[in-house]
């Protein structure tokens, strides 16, 4: 989609590298993502930056590729990143909720980019879109009604797809409201639902161990891929 396609200035992520070796086979894939057009790695601190326009969730599913756990740390300048974990509500899904994650960053103003990864959902069309309500006490029929309706996002045989979408809305209109993605010929109350809250700005999470649970981000990140969040 190149008309999407604008500077989203910078990403961190942190990257499970141990050795040279590490260095070299993430260097390699970042290489070869189109998009990518600068990157620092740091082996000391297991972390990676990037510029240019590739959206994340492709910078992760290509360090992922060299069998290295990889997590996105902050996104943007303060205040210009936001992000939603999408849900599935159908009680067979309780064991694994998680279905995907919308990643949202601001170009200006009054524009913004939208990355939105699904996984382990039924092959089909899926229609994305911002909801007027962050309330998702009852999924998706909760949220109130659409403010922005998304293109299609289409899922194959594989249960996963991929989109980056674009809107003329900023941020800050859209923090504490949610995101909603419904299958083609579904009911609503079937749809993937998250709430939309602020993301963290580049290089304003350095943390290593949460305060709250005493893990390291490796074992926090082993418990998101327990719910479901794959990316």
């Amino acid at each position: 989609m190149p008309g999407l396609l604008m500077p989203l200035e910078q990403t961190v992520y942190n990257v499970d590298m141990t050795c040279d070796s590490c260095v070299q086979s993430v260097k390699s894939a970042l290489s070869s993502v189109a998009g990518c057009d600068k990157f620092d790695i740091d082996l000391q601190n297991k972390r990676v930056s990037v510029e240019g326009t590739a959206p994340p969730s492709h910078i992760i599913q290509a360090i992922q590729d060299t069998g290295r756990d990889v997590i996105i740390r902050g996104t943007g300048k303060p205040n210009s990143a936001a992000v939603a974990i999408l849900e599935s509500f159908d009680p067979k899904d309780n064991a694994e909720p998680v279905r995907g994650l919308a990643r949202i960053v601001a170009t200006n103003d009054s524009r913004l980019l939208v990355d939105i990864t699904l996984n382990g959902v039924d092959p089909g069309t899926y229609k994305p879109s911002f909801r007027a309500s962050g309330n998702i006490s009852n999924g998706a029929l909760s949220t109130g009604k659409s403010i922005f309706d998304f293109g299609s996002i289409e899922v194959g045989p594989s249960s996963a797809g991929q989109s980056f979408e674009s809107a003329n809305l900023g941020i800050h209109e859209l923090i504490g409201r949610s995101f909603v993605v419904q299958k083609e010929g579904s009911e609503l109350k079937e749809a993937l639902a998250g709430v939309i809250a602020r993301s963290a700005g580049v290089w304003e999470n350095d943390k290593q161990v949460c305060s709250c649970s005493g893990k390291t981000v490796w074992q926090e990140r082993q418990d998101a891929h327990k719910q479901g969040l794959k990316i």
